[in-house]
């Protein structure tokens, strides 16, 4: 298989190098206090990316990795730490395995401010297993599988293009690990997950709206113990408080 470098884009080492850290994080900052004003986030995002004069990557960056300090508070109530033996979890299939492809990749993350790593590689409704999409579902089942869980269910978009491909690979590398594995491909996995428990998902809406997560690939990274292309907006936006 053809090596594959998931959510590359060869701009980013000058948009998101060093030189345009300070201007980025500044921008982060108004961000943040725009949000925490009622601001809605795309009127804010736009403006501010106006200002900074930031590119559309840039500002998908921001978009993606500031929030409000009200949703922050949501989400860290929902989180679990520790995720339960013998539990079930529920997985957004696409989501958390397009990261771990783009880490693996040493393509650039965002650790967030709400403690999720997310990616800046858009699906846009297409998608195609490469050489590192089965190494992310193995990550997927050791990290679940120390956790001692007795049930993953992977919910995947029906109309994503290989969806197919991916539920047959994902039940093909999870087959031998100690713990039920099933697959689910439908037309509304947002709208599942935000009722469940459990949730292993970076998406911010479903956050928001789920019963409580687990942020699987900030454990996988963490166990992993590799240097990866961070643009670290965890630590440059939240020491200006509301």
């Amino acid at each position: 298989m053809t090596t594959i470098k998931r959510g590359y884009s060869p701009n980013d080492e000058k948009e998101f190098g060093s030189r345009s850290l300070e201007n980025l994080h500044r921008a982060g900052r108004d961000l943040y206090y725009l949000l925490n004003q009622g601001y809605p986030i795309k009127g804010a995002s736009t403006f501010v990316g106006n200002h900074y004069l930031l590119s559309e990557r840039q500002r998908l960056a921001l978009v993606r990795a500031v929030s409000s300090e009200a949703d922050l508070q949501i989400r860290r109530n929902k989180e679990v730490k520790n995720i339960p033996h013998g539990s079930t979890v529920n997985i957004d299939g696409f989501n958390t395995i397009i990261t771990l492809e783009v880490a693996l990749s040493d393509s650039l993350l965002l650790r967030c401010m709400d403690g999720t790593i997310r990616d800046l590689a858009a699906l846009r409704g297409t998608y195609r297993l490469i050489d590192k999409t089965e190494t992310a579902i193995m990550l997927i089942g050791k990290t679940l599988e120390q956790n001692r869980v007795d049930k993953a269910v992977f919910y995947l978009d029906a109309p994503v293009s290989n969806s197919g491909r991916l539920k047959q690979k994902i039940i093909e590398t999870l087959l031998s690990f100690d713990m039920k594995v099933k697959v689910e491909v439908i037309h509304n996995v947002d709208s599942v997950l935000e009722k469940l428990e459990h949730v292993i998902t970076s998406d911010a809406i479903i956050l928001d709206k789920c019963i409580s997560w687990i942020n699987l690939n900030g454990m996988i990274m963490k166990e992993l113990n590799r240097e990866y292309p961070y643009v670290d907006f965890d630590c440059g936006c939240k020491h200006i408080r509301p």
